[in-house]
C-alpha cells in the first residue's frame, strides 16, 4: 500500500515485478556468485545420492517382504507323506528353538558381565607403613655433634636438620589357589600386569594431628592425586600413575600422629550398604547395579518370583525387613534400595610417626622388634573381573560371522523348500478334490473364478459370490449383516475417504 496526499493506491504484483526488473540483479561480489553457482550443483548431487539411497532401501524392503519366512510344515502334510520325516523335522525345530533360547540367555549373561567391571570377588591389599629418622638430637649426640647439655636438656640450635621419612608400601596378596594351579610363565606374566597400590586409589592424603603453626615448615597435610586420563602429565606406565611405594620427608623432632586417607578409584560409584542389605548380599560395599542384581539373584535362588513374567516378588522375612512390604514389584526395587545406599567414606589408617631411639634402632635383644618396624594394615578391595578379557575377546570376535551367514542362507533355503511344500500341497488338494467329485468341484471352481473376476473389474454388487444367499444382504436389524462390526468399520472407512477427497 502506498499513501500520497491522503489517498491510497493499490500496487499490483505486475508493478512490483516490473520495478525489480528495471533495478536489475543485486551484485554481491564474484566469490559469492561462484559459491551460489556451485551450491546448486552440490545440492543436486546430494539429492541424487539421497534418491538412489531411498531407491535401494525400498528395493531391499520389497525383496525382504517377498522373501518367505515360514519354516513350519503344515500338519496336513504329515498325513500324506510316507515315513516319519515330518515328525523328525518338528523335533529338530523344537531343538532349534531351545538352543536359540539358551544362546540368547548366555549372550545376555555375557553382556551383563561385560558391563560390570567388578565381581563379588575381593582381594586383600596389604599396606606397610614405616618411617626412619635422620638428624634427630639423640642421633647428633651419638655422632659427637650438638646434642644434650650437661643438665640433661637438649640444645636444639638454629641449624638443626632433624627430619623423618615415611614410607607407605602396598601390595595385593596373591591367591594361594591361583598360585598353586598356575605355571611359572603365568606367574611371571601376572607380576608384570598385577594391580599396583596406585591402581586402587585416586588420591592419598596424609593429615597431621598437629597445629601447622607449630611445624618447622608450616605444613598440615600431604596429598597425592592421580592425574586424569587425557591430561598432559598422564602416563599409564609412569611413576606418577603406577607405583607400589609412596615416600615423603619432613622436618620434626617429635612423634606425630597422622591419618592416611585412601580414596577409592572405581569406574562406577560404590556405596556402603545398610546392615539389612549387607546381610542379604553378604557384602558391605557394592555399586547400585550390583545391589539390584544381588536382590534379583537372591529372589531367584529362594523362589520368590510368583507370576509368569517373574516381576512380582513375594518377600520373605529378610526382604520384609528390608522393604517393609509383603510383596514388591521388581521394577520398583532400585527406588526402594536408595535409602539403603550410603556414600562410601575414604579408608582411614591411623599411624604414629616415631623418632625415638627405641623405634628407630629397634631392640637388639628381641628379633621381633627390628629397626623401624612397619605397621601392617589389611584392606579388602574389589578385584577386577578375571574373565573380562576373555569375555571381551569372545563378544567382539568375528570368527563366527561366516557360520552365522551359513545359517542364514540355510534358513532361507529351508523357507523356500517349505513354500514349495505348501504350493505342492495346494496342487495335491486341488487334484484330490477334482478326482472325488469332478462336477461339483468344477462348478465351485468356476463360481470362485467369476467372483474373483467381478472383484477385479469392480463389478461385484453384493460383496459375496454367486453362491452366497441374497437374503442375508436384504435382512436388517441386529441379526442382519449390516449391523455387524465389519459393516460399521467398512462404512466408517468409506465415509472418511469420501470426506477427505471432498
Amino acid at each position: 500500500m502506498e499513501q500520497s496526499r491522503g489517498h491510497k493506491r493499490k500496487i499490483s504484483f505486475a508493478d512490483l515485478e516490473a520495478t525489480f526488473r528495471r533495478a536489475g540483479p543485486i551484485q554481491h561480489g564474484q566469490p559469492q556468485a561462484q559459491a551460489q553457482q556451485a551450491q546448486p550443483a552440490m545440492s543436486a548431487q546430494q539429492m541424487e545420492q539421497v534418491r538412489l539411497e531411498q531407491t535401494r532401501r525400498a528395493d531391499l524392503a520389497r525383496r525382504q517382504s517377498r522373501k518367505p519366512t515360514d519354516r513350519e510344515v503344515p500338519d496336513e502334510v504329515a498325513d500324506v507323506i510316507v515315513g516319519d520325516g515330518v515328525d523328525r523335522y518338528k523335533k529338530l525345530r523344537d531343538g532349534e528353538r531351545r538352543l536359540d533360547a539358551v544362546m540368547m540367555r548366555k549372550r545376555l549373561d555375557i553382556s551383563d558381565n561385560l558391563q560390570r567391571q567388578y565381581t563379588r570377588r575381593e582381594g586383600i591389599l596389604r599396606v606397610w607403613v614405616s618411617n626412619t629418622a635422620d638428624g634427630q638430637p639423640w642421633q647428633v649426640a651419638e655422632d659427637g655433634g650438638v646434642g644434650f647439655g650437661e643438665d640433661g636438656t637438649f640444645d636444639f640450635g638454629e641449624n638443626s636438620q632433624a627430619t623423618f621419612r615415611v614410607k607407605i608400601e602396598g601390595r595385593l596378596l596373591p591367591d594361594s589357589t591361583c598360585e598353586k594351579d598356575s605355571t611359572e610363565e603365568e606367574k611371571a606374566e601376572d607380576k608384570t600386569r598385577r594391580p599396583r597400590l596406585s591402581h586402587f586409589f585416586k588420591s592419598i592424603t596424609i593429615d597431621f594431628d598437629r597445629n601447622p603453626a607449630l611445624q618447622p615448615d608450616g605444613y598440615s597435610s600431604i596429598e597425592w592425586r592421580k592425574p586424569m586420563p587425557g591430561s598432559q602429565n598422564y602416563d599409564p606406565n609412569g611413576s606418577e600413575v603406577s607405583f607400589d611405594t609412596l615416600e615423603f620427608e619432613r622436618k620434626s623432632d617429635e612423634n606425630i600422629n597422622v591419618t592416611i586417607n585412601l580414596v577409592r578409584d572405581v569406574k562406577t560409584e560404590r556405596f556402603k550398604l545398610s546392615p539389612l542389605l549387607a546381610e542379604i548380599l553378604d557384602t558391605e560395599e557394592e555399586d547400585r547395579a550390583g545391589a539390584v542384581q544381588g536382590i534379583w539373584e537372591y529372589c531367584r535362588a529362594m523362589g520368590l518370583q510368583e507370576d509368569e513374567d517373574r516381576r512380582s516378588i513375594v518377600c520373605d522375612e529378610p526382604l520384609r525387613k528390608l522393604f517393609q512390604k509383603d510383596s514388591v514389584y521388581f521394577p520398583h526395587v532400585p527406588d526402594l534400595l536408595f535409602q539403603h545406599l550410603q556414600a562410601l567414606p575414604p579408608i582411614q589408617l591411623s599411624y604414629t610417626i616415631r623418632v625415638d631411639p627405641a623405634y628407630i634402632n629397634g631392640s637388639t635383644s628381641s628379633p621381633s622388634s627390628p629397626p623401624s618396624a612397619p605397621t601392617i594394615y589389611d584392606i579388602h578391595v574389589p578385584l577386577p573381573n578375571p574373565v573380562i578379557a576373555d569375555l571381551t575377546k569372545f563378544h567382539t570376535s568375528r570368527a563366527h560371522i561366516t557360520d552365522l551367514q551359513t545359517l542364514i542362507r540355510t534358513d532361507d533355503d529351508l523357507a523356500l523348500l517349505v513354500q514349495k511344500i505348501h504350493q505342492t500341497n495346494a496342487k495335491r488338494k486341488f487334484y484330490d478334490n477334482l478326482s472325488k467329485d469332478p462336477a461339483s468341484f468344477v462348478k465351485r471352481w468356476f463360481s470362485s473364478q467369476m467372483r474373483d473376476q467381478d472383484v477385479i473389474f469392480a463389478e461385484s454388487t453384493r460383496g459375496g459370490g454367486e453362491d452366497a444367499p441374497g437374503d442375508m444382504f436384504r435382512r436388517g436389524g441386529k441379526e442382519g449383516l449390516w449391523d455387524t462390526r465389519q459393516a460399521h468399520e467398512s462404512v466408517g472407512l468409506w465415509l472418511a475417504r469420501n470426506a477427505k477427497a471432498a
